[in-house]
């Protein structure tokens, strides 16, 4: 298998940095769009609004079309979680068997409770599903500036070829067969980092982030091993390394709508992934009997059945145990 044609289907902050990322690994990319304005503003100024100042690499071509992604060799699926379904039911009938289709979104399908990678293979049946997941942030990435990343496929040799055909010297992407731990990390760090950022809106110190962060990862631990996962995965880059960005910045959306409520302002009209995730995560944690206190409270201030303050004495009033 050669993978040198690829197509980035989403073309947001993140699925332009990608497709930035692929032309400077030195192969051919397609970037769609969905809205037509948005083509036509990526072909005639070679920008994205979404990241002003930084302009696409001249092997970046810009579509609206679907049907021009039959005959690529891999496609990056960069759409929101909640979406996913839908951008890859549309994506089939246009690949062909055999061809990975790379989930780069960080989510549980609500409803179904569902991975990215089980939404591929639901969708796409005779596609090679593939995740792409760890601490990045667009800007960065698009850029060119330094970055680490985990690819998973359940197929070693494509998640190999996977990580050389995207792997450039600022974009680093380590392989794994380990596709459940990946997504498992990028999906419950997301709704971690909303209680961080709740932490940070209420000003409650240093101390309680790192507590928060600390028994939040513990949580994601145990979620991680009830599902399969492997150790090295939940704290390697996909894992606790996400942890460590999505937890610490305010260029992590998660981060910034958790400050806002901790402020106790109302978000923005576009919600970052983890509020969506949040609910399907403590459903699918009580499903497999995985007691996760601090993604349920979060999931709770969310949903609007507790106060941030509610939430925040909820979790400081529980039972003292052994660590």
């Amino acid at each position: 298998m050669n993978i040198n044609r690829i197509a980035v289907i989403g073309a947001g902050a993140w699925g332009t940095a990608l497709a930035n990322a692929a032309a400077r690994a030195g192969r051919e990319v397609m970037l769609w769009a969905r809205d037509p304005a948005a083509v036509a503003a990526l072909t005639a100024t070679r920008e994205s609004p979404r990241l002003p100042g930084i302009k696409l690499d001249e092997r970046v071509a810009a579509t609206g079309a679907l049907a021009h992604t039959a005959g690529v060799d891999a496609v990056l699926l960069v759409v929101p979680a909640q979406d996913l379904r839908t951008a890859a039911t549309a994506l089939a009938s246009h690949l062909g068997a055999g061809v990975p289709v790379v989930a780069c979104a960080k989510g549980i399908e609500r409803g179904t409770h569902r991975f990215m990678t089980e939404i591929i293979a639901e969708t796409m049946p005779a596609a090679l599903p593939a995740i792409l997941s760890g601490p990045s942030f667009a800007a960065d990435v698009a850029r060119g500036l330094p970055t680490a990343v985990t690819l998973a496929c359940a197929d070693e040799a494509v998640a190999a070829l996977l990580t050389q055909a995207l792997g450039a010297q600022a974009f680093r992407p380590y392989h794994t067969t380990d596709v459940r731990g990946v997504e498992i990390g990028g999906a419950a760090k997301n709704v971690l980092a909303i209680g961080a950022g709740i932490v940070e809106g209420r000003k409650l110190g240093a101390s309680a982030t790192a507590a928060l962060v600390t028994r939040g990862f513990a949580e994601l631990t145990r979620f991680g091993r009830a599902l399969g996962a492997r150790p090295e995965t939940l704290t390697g880059l996909s894992g606790l390394g996400d942890v460590v960005l999505s937890c610490s910045s305010p260029q992590s959306r998660n981060f910034s709508l958790g400050i806002a409520l901790g402020q106790g302002r109302k978000p923005g009209a576009k919600l970052a992934e983890g509020a969506f995730t949040a609910a399907a995560l403590v459903e699918l944690a009580n499903e497999k009997s995985v007691e996760m206190p601090i993604a349920a409270a979060v999931a709770a201030v969310l949903d609007g059945t507790l106060s941030v303050d509610a939430a925040i004495e909820s979790l400081m009033a529980r039972p003292f145990k052994a660590e």
